[in-house]
C-alpha cells in the first residue's frame, strides 16, 4: 500500500497500524506514538510503502519500506537517523560503515508477525511477507533492502529463498539479539497467493 493506493484496500491501512500498535506498544511495551488505537511515527510518509499479509479482514503480519533517500523534516531513515544520534533507544553504531543513501537501497522497518498467527502457519506467513516486501522494493527500483532484524536472520532467510549479509555488529535491542542486514531483493521471487 501507498498513500496513493490505500483507498483501494478499504480499512486495511487502519488495521495494519492497529496491528503495529498491538505488537510494538501493547506486547513489546515500546514507548511509541499512538492515536486512536494506531501506532505510527515520522517514517510513515508519502515515500513509504506498507506491506500487510492479511486473511479474512485480519492483519497477520506487516512491514514498512522506504527509500534511503527519504527526507521528512530533520529525519531521513531510521538506521541513518540512529547513526546520526537523532533516535533514542537504538545504538549509535548499528552499521560497520556510514549509512547508505541510494536510489537502489530501501530500508525495511516495523517488521511484525502477530502472536495470534498459529505456529503451523508462522513460517508461511513470514515467507509471504518477506517475498512480498522484496517484490514491492523491486517495483520501486531497489535491488537491496537494509534493516535491523533478529541476529539469526540468515537461517530463516535460507528457508524462504532470500539472502542477506550482515552490515553491522550484533547488539541487544529490547531483550532481543539484533543485527543490521542488507537483503538482496533482485533475485527473490514473490510467492503466488
Amino acid at each position: 500500500m501507498s498513500l496513493e493506493t490505500m483507498h483501494l484496500h478499504g480499512d486495511l491501512m487502519v488495521k495494519y497500524l492497529q496491528a503495529r500498535r498491538q505488537v510494538f506498544i501493547v506486547s513489546k511495551g515500546w514507548r511509541l506514538s499512538e492515536t486512536r488505537g494506531m501506532e505510527f511515527d515520522q517514517y510513515d510518509t508519502p515515500e513509504a510503502r506498507w506491506i500487510a499479509v492479511h486473511q479474512d479482514g485480519e492483519v497477520l503480519a506487516g512491514i514498512r519500506i522506504a527509500p534511503t533517500t527519504a527526507r521528512c523534516g530533520l529525519h531521513s531513515y531510521m538506521i541513518r537517523d540512529a547513526q546520526l544520534g537523532l533516535l533514542q533507544g537504538l545504538p549509535l553504531d548499528p552499521l560497520f560503515a556510514e549509512a547508505p543513501v541510494s536510489d537502489t537501497i530501501w530500508e525495511a522497518t516495523r517488521l511484525f508477525l502477530l502472536d495470534t498467527v498459529p505456529a503451523e502457519r508462522r513460517a508461511e506467513v513470514q515467507r509471504v511477507l518477506m517475498l512480498k516486501m522484496a517484490a514491492a522494493a523491486r517495483d520501486e527500483g531497489a535491488d537491496s533492502v537494509i534493516g535491523i532484524v533478529p541476529a539469526v536472520f540468515q537461517r530463516w532467510l535460507k528457508r524462504i529463498g532470500m539472502d542477506a549479509v550482515p552490515v553491522g555488529p550484533r547488539f541487544e535491542l529490547d531483550g532481543d539479539r539484533s543485527q543490521a542486514a542488507m537483503f538482496n531483493v533482485s533475485n527473490a521471487t514473490a510467492p503466488q497467493i
